[in-house]
């Protein structure tokens, strides 16, 4: 047809782009337009100009008149890759442009509710579901509640999606503790059910405004055999806090989470602890509990914390010589012309050592043994360096002390680089790591120089705390690696107690029997129909007044089942397992469970066991873990909801699975 003079040229078939859904194209004489349908404005219609300069003028007209533009995006990525996967829906790579869909216009009216669904056609927008995914990127990603107040968030929120009516940080607030109670409820679910046993792992941590909070996480085995974990609660604690005090924010959180019966162990940060908070929760729940001999099964101190400390007495006793380094390389630094001078020495003395000098960041001591390190191999060097000042001078005897300390750090560094970047830290890989230092410590204390042996003596003390503690649970969860056994123990304690080793060697063998034989004893019970689950042994009535609570252990021992007791001792007997690089001792148990029934059982509580609590990105930090900033203004109730949550909602997302939770949906989803 014509119109004035311009004939609408019907489209051909090769014009395929969706925009031409919104403009007619018309020829005047030998000029070609589009015609927006929308405002009418003419713009170069030939082939020649390409859609580029269609679709932007579309995107800001659309948006003009409140229109959703979603779909048109959407049909802009197909037609770049052919593909469009939003969540679990995708689309075939065969798809013919042809048949794209027709976007379709939604027209925004303000006086719709803001909780309504629109659904049309293809297309639907949720409000409410818009809110809560809002909140569960704040929780996931950690980033501050106030976000939501900045204006360039809301610029770019109402640019993506007009209809999405920002909400304020009150609100968003709301929607996390929303989120948190729902994702509560779920992990409290799944901890209810759990098969096995449960240890939680005790850490404190400090603030920007010098408040103390203690953060408390299980650790376990689940039913697929994998470990894991998961923070439960983040509490704040009071200034004038006391060890009373502690122990009961730790029995409330076994009471609010209903694990106090499945309770096997208690990892402290602090091996310092007072001992008194480990016995008050045993006294809380000594009735449904079983333990080794003296509960030292129970009462586990972290190992990474402990070599920390180690460290610190160190870097303390060789303060002034760290000083005088750390002045050293910063005045070699501090210009070109002394950098110069200084490579000339290296020259002259003929030190082959290509490193670089490094300054350390005094927070973080594995950065003050790389500065040493170094300045060590560059000795001869300084000692040569002109104008330099005399106070900074190191004599041999500092010189010789340097050398020693730093090979100190060097093993503690190695060890701890173990413990903290180990994907699946089960308990079994601790027992060797500390062995070999208690080893080095004895070792040290015989150095012919009084200041090393000293220091030795000081940090061998304060090691000697932690093993009278751990050293039991330890080799206990050693006798479970099938490539070790009690070989490992045998081999370890020769080394380390010489003439008393085999005494020492029984305690851990009766200590291993007796944890097994509480296990047998549940297991007889469920055998002959007890209705006690294996998770809450011992058994135990929780009538004060049962005259025979002692009857069930005496049933078991005048019994001498014979399949209780051949367990154990068949694992004992047989071989060792090849080690090799690749073993995966969790798979091993649970590949092995019909041959070991109750000794696997066992053995899945105790390789759960957190031997340390330290994190990778914290593990040389020489303070504890810090609040973020953006979160200390919270309440407390607000910033145990945001750290709980991240990390559930973190282990949903490594989970290459798909997501049961709604929130994890699109928030638009086109149909074929």
């Amino acid at each position: 047809m014509e119109v004035a003079n311009e004939t609408v040229i019907k489209k051909p078939k090769r014009l395929t782009s969706v925009v031409w859904n919104h403009f007619e194209r018309v020829r005047k004489a030998d000029l070609c337009y589009a015609v927006c349908v929308h405002c009418n404005k003419k713009l170069s219609g030939s082939s020649n100009s390409g859609t580029t300069h269609l679709r932007n003028h579309l995107m800001r007209c659309l948006k003009r008149f409140n229109y959703d533009v979603s779909q048109l995006l959407s049909a802009k990525k197909r037609k770049k890759d052919n593909t469009l996967t939003i969540a679990n829906i995708s689309y075939d790579e065969g798809q013919r442009k042809e048949e794209y869909l027709k976007p379709t216009i939604v027209k925004y009216e303000p006086e719709q509710r803001k909780d309504e669904v629109f659904n049309v056609q293809s297309s639907w927008f949720d409000q409410e579901r818009s809110r809560l995914d809002l909140a569960r990127m704040i929780i996931l990603h950690g980033y501050p509640l106030a976000m939501v107040e900045h204006v360039g968030f809301k610029v770019f929120v109402k640019n993506l999606q007009p209809l999405f009516d920002v909400v304020p940080n009150s609100t968003v607030e709301l929607s996390c503790m929303e989120i948190y109670g729902k994702e509560r409820q779920k992990v409290h679910d799944m901890l209810s059910k759990l098969q096995g046993r449960i240890n939680l792992a005790v850490e404190m941590w400090s603030s920007p405004e010098n408040t103390n909070h203690v953060c408390m996480m299980a650790h376990y085995v689940g039913d697929d055999w994998k470990l894991q974990k998961k923070i439960l609660n983040f509490v704040t604690l009071d200034s004038s806090h006391t060890d009373d005090l502690l122990s009961g924010v730790i029995i409330k959180c076994l009471m609010d989470w209903d694990i106090g019966s499945k309770l096997f162990a208690v990892t402290l940060d602090d091996f310092s602890t007072n001992d008194d908070i480990v016995l008050r929760i045993k006294e809380q729940i000594s009735e449904n509990k079983s333990r080794l001999s003296n509960g030292q099964l129970l009462d586990v101190r972290s190992a990474a914390h402990v070599l920390n400390s180690i460290v610190q007495d160190a870097m303390e006793a060789l303060r002034v010589v760290i000083q005088k380094i750390r002045g050293t390389v910063r005045y070699v630094k501090s210009s070109q012309s002394i950098q110069g001078k200084f490579k000339e020495m290296v020259l002259q003395t003929g030190i082959n050592s290509q490193k670089n000098l490094v300054l350390d960041c005094p927070i973080r001591w594995n950065s003050t043994y790389l500065m040493l390190e170094t300045a060590i191999e560059y000795r001869n060097a300084f000692c040569q360096l002109p104008e330099l000042d005399l106070d900074l001078a190191l004599s041999d005897e500092e010189w010789e002390w340097a050398s020693s300390i730093t090979g100190y750090l060097k093993l503690f560094i190695e060890i701890i680089n173990v413990f903290s970047s180990n994907k699946c830290p089960t308990a079994n890989i601790y027992f060797p790591e500390i062995c070999h230092v208690h080893i080095q410590l004895i070792d040290w204390c015989k150095s012919p120089d009084k200041f090393l042996s000293s220091l030795a003596a000081k940090m061998k003390a304060k090691f000697n705390k932690y093993w009278s503690k751990c050293s039991l649970s330890l080799a206990v969860a050693a006798i479970l690696d099938p490539r070790f056994k009690m070989k490992l123990v045998e081999y370890y304690y020769s080394q380390i107690y010489g003439s008393t080793a085999l005494e020492r060697i029984k305690e851990v063998s009766d200590g291993l029997k007796e944890l097994f034989n509480t296990y047998s004893i549940c297991s007889t019970l469920m055998d002959q129909g007890s209705a006690l689950p294996l998770s809450s042994l011992p058994s135990s009535s929780n009538d004060g007044r049962d005259r025979l609570k002692g009857f069930d252990k005496f049933l078991h021992e005048t019994s001498q089942s014979q399949t209780a007791i051949s367990d154990l001792e068949k694992y004992l007997d047989e071989p060792v397992f090849p080690r090799n690089c690749n073993f995966n001792i969790l798979n091993w148990w649970r590949v092995h469970t019909p041959r070991y029934p109750i000794l696997s059982m066992m053995a899945r509580d105790v390789l759960g066991t957190p031997m340390s609590t330290v994190s990778q990105e914290s593990a040389f930090h020489t303070g504890g873990r810090v609040l973020d900033s953006c979160r200390c203004p919270l309440t407390p109730e607000t910033q145990q909801a945001l750290i709980c949550t991240q990390d559930w909602l973190r282990i949903q997302s490594d989970d290459p699975g798909p997501s049961s939770s709604h929130y994890a949906l699109p928030l638009y989803v086109e149909t074929n």
